[in-house]
């Protein structure tokens, strides 16, 4: 009986430590108290007035701010639609309620590389439905249009390009490989005519090859990916109808006969994925519960896992989310190492403790003060 009694303690530790809140779609977000989510009020204002502080420093006309960040590619230039962005805003949830927010948290804004994550996700979708057999798959064997023709790109694998290790050469709707973000020693012939990496080796953040991975698994889905996302996941947990996911102005593509465009995975040239703070919450607070919405299972757990995973050449990177591992050069000192977070251009940040049940928001934060904003969380609870 002693035994019995031991066990139903501990399920039901369990239970309530997965007694989330998840909102209805256009409910209006339920509030904890500081005391309620175990926060000290007065680190609770520090945080937000240190965000409200901190705002990034670029101009608030998108359009400036991206052709003054990329100044230095050859051949940079807007390609798709982009927006005015309002000020800093942000929210802090605590089991899925609200212990904070600041600035206009309905407001739909670019995201910028926020985006990857969500794409990241679409690709977790397609494995979950059986349409993707394995990221170690070769994406030449689901996409041979030429796309990953050639000795080189033929031996590209998903989790390759999910990674962003993949060093695919070629050129996607204007968008040269070796063009985004170059090294910042040499120049043009340097850089064009430079020997490729071997695939899975060195991470390089690059936006061509992440709208290649977009591109395939538009091929692999032969339906637009806004509309994979909305069908699948953002119904699910209850998104509002103001988010958009846009591509660039020539990215069209005919399949079965229908022309579809082709979505980018971040805002470097534009486009991207335009949405609000609250929906950027919803998402996090779906990963927070391991890719379950109240009782349905959207993304699987299994997904989520190997999203989180450290890849061999970069250990704060897995799946186009970021990780706060010691082991690599990009940790945030004074915060748990288990902590995981999607990140743009200009501030946007989704952020997922899953030890301490949080999940944060904030947009248009100087991004060089993200760790000490975060550190600033930490020590409040």
């Amino acid at each position: 009986m002693k035994n019995f009694i031991f066990l139903l303690c501990i399920c039901s530790a369990s239970l309530s430590a997965q007694n989330y809140y998840f909102p209805e779609r256009n409910a209006a977000w339920e509030r904890i108290s500081t005391t309620d989510a175990g926060i000290n009020e007065k680190g609770l204002e520090e945080v937000i007035a240190f965000a409200k502080a901190h705002e990034y420093s670029g101009s608030r006309d998108l359009r400036v701010a991206i052709l003054e960040g990329f100044k230095r590619e050859p051949f940079h230039q807007i390609l798709g639609p982009t927006k005015k962005r309002g000020g800093p805003a942000g929210m802090i949830l605590k089991n899925g309620k609200v212990v904070g927010s600041w600035g206009d948290t309905q407001r739909v804004d670019m995201t910028f590389s926020v985006t990857k994550s969500f794409l990241s996700t679409v690709a977790g979708l397609a494995v979950d439905q059986h349409l993707i057999k394995s990221v170690d798959d070769k994406v030449v064997d689901y996409v041979w249009d030429g796309t990953f023709n050639g000795r080189h790109n033929s031996q590209i694998t998903w989790s390759q390009l999910l990674q962003q290790n993949s060093a695919w050469q070629g050129t996607l709707f204007g968008g040269k490989d070796w063009a985004d973000r170059p090294p910042s020693d040499g120049d043009i012939d340097d850089w064009q005519y430079a020997a490729p990496k071997t695939p899975g080796t060195v991470m390089e953040y690059n936006d061509v090859r992440v709208n290649v991975l977009a591109y395939s698994l538009l091929q692999v889905w032969r339906k637009p990916l806004p509309q994979v996302l909305k069908e699948n996941l953002m119904d699910n947990i209850g998104a509002s109808t103001t988010w958009r996911w846009e591509g660039y102005e020539d990215a069209w593509v005919e399949l079965d006969g229908l022309n579809m465009k082709s979505v980018t995975g971040g805002g470097h040239s534009g486009a991207g994925i335009f949405i609000s703070a609250e929906d950027m919450a919803r998402f996090g607070l779906l990963f927070l519960n391991d890719g379950k919405w109240n009782d349905k299972q959207i993304i699987s757990k299994e997904w989520i896992t190997k999203a989180i995973t450290p890849s061999t050449p970069n250990a704060n990177y897995g799946f186009m989310w970021w990780l706060n591992s010691k082991e690599g050069s990009r940790h945030w000192k004074n915060v748990d190492e288990d902590i995981f977070y999607a990140a743009g251009f200009g501030g946007n940040f989704i952020i997922v403790d899953k030890k301490n049940a949080i999940v944060i928001v904030t947009r248009w934060l100087e991004p060089s003060k993200v760790g000490e904003f975060m550190a600033l969380v930490q020590k409040s609870f």
